[in-house]
């Protein structure tokens, strides 16, 4: 695990990438030395890694892999307390305080905190907000709780807000994974006024939704299944970040 401050300093660059990968997916070495490699030629800024399903071995197994051939910081973002390993970098801590299934407010925390001690992780307290995505994402169905309607700015402001006064130092909206529709760049630029790190996330398969977000104000944008599918969006990435 790197001393770097993670707490200080995560998102702060404001025009930061992040690929998320799914330890339950990656199976296939072979297949995912290739998306770090390609990771690292893009100039993709983190790594995050987690998923709705999956082990504890598995999980700390695809950590290890990843941390052995690849120097891009790695940020654990949990779908369970199981998901942990001391050779991340970092973890986001989540509270899914877009819905009220008490489990994903504050029990699967209980669950992890004693372990996430013990293997001294930087800790970065994060809102996670999930927002309609016009499809039944794995998110919702696992955590049995209702996404917030894309439209309903309004909600989704004083729920982010809510979540910074709890001193969250980050939010993260996700619209799901496979989502049909991304989570609206009007919002992102209501809760960038907010000052925590913005992370979006879910349904982004363009530049131009990753520069629009960038400039509505959002730290981190984070690509995960159309790079699955698209592996050259990589490489659009990498004339993305180059300019």
């Amino acid at each position: 695990m790197t001393s770097y401050n993670y707490l200080s300093l995560f998102g702060k660059n404001n025009k930061d990438i992040a690929v998320l990968i799914d330890p339950d997916k990656s199976k296939d070495l072979n297949d995912l030395m290739n998306v770090i490699r390609h990771c690292e030629s893009a100039m993709i800024d983190y790594l995050f890694i987690g998923g709705s399903t999956g082990t504890r071995e598995e999980f700390q197994y695809t950590v290890n892999f990843i941390k052995t051939n690849c120097t891009i910081p790695l940020i654990i973002f949990p779908g369970s307390p199981k998901q942990l390993s001391p050779q991340a970098d970092a973890i986001l801590f989540l509270s899914l305080i877009s819905g009220r299934n008490p489990y994903y407010l504050i029990e699967s925390q209980i669950e992890s905190a004693e372990d996430i001690a013990e293997m001294k992780l930087n800790v970065i307290p994060t809102s996670y907000l999930l927002i309609d995505g016009g499809t039944n994402s794995s998110v919702a169905y696992v955590s049995q709780t209702t996404p917030i309607p894309s439209t309903r700015h309004a909600i989704i402001y004083k729920t982010a807000l809510a979540g910074s006064f709890l001193g969250h130092k980050a939010t993260y909206l996700d619209a799901g994974s496979g989502a049909k529709t991304s989570v609206p760049v009007a919002a992102v630029r209501m809760i960038s006024e907010i000052g925590t790190t913005v992370i979006v996330g879910g349904g982004i398969k363009s530049i131009d939704q990753i520069k629009d977000y960038h400039e509505a104000g959002a730290s981190i944008v984070v690509i995960g299944n159309h790079i699955e599918t698209h592996p050259d969006f990589l490489m659009e990435i990498k004339e993305y970040k180059k300019v």
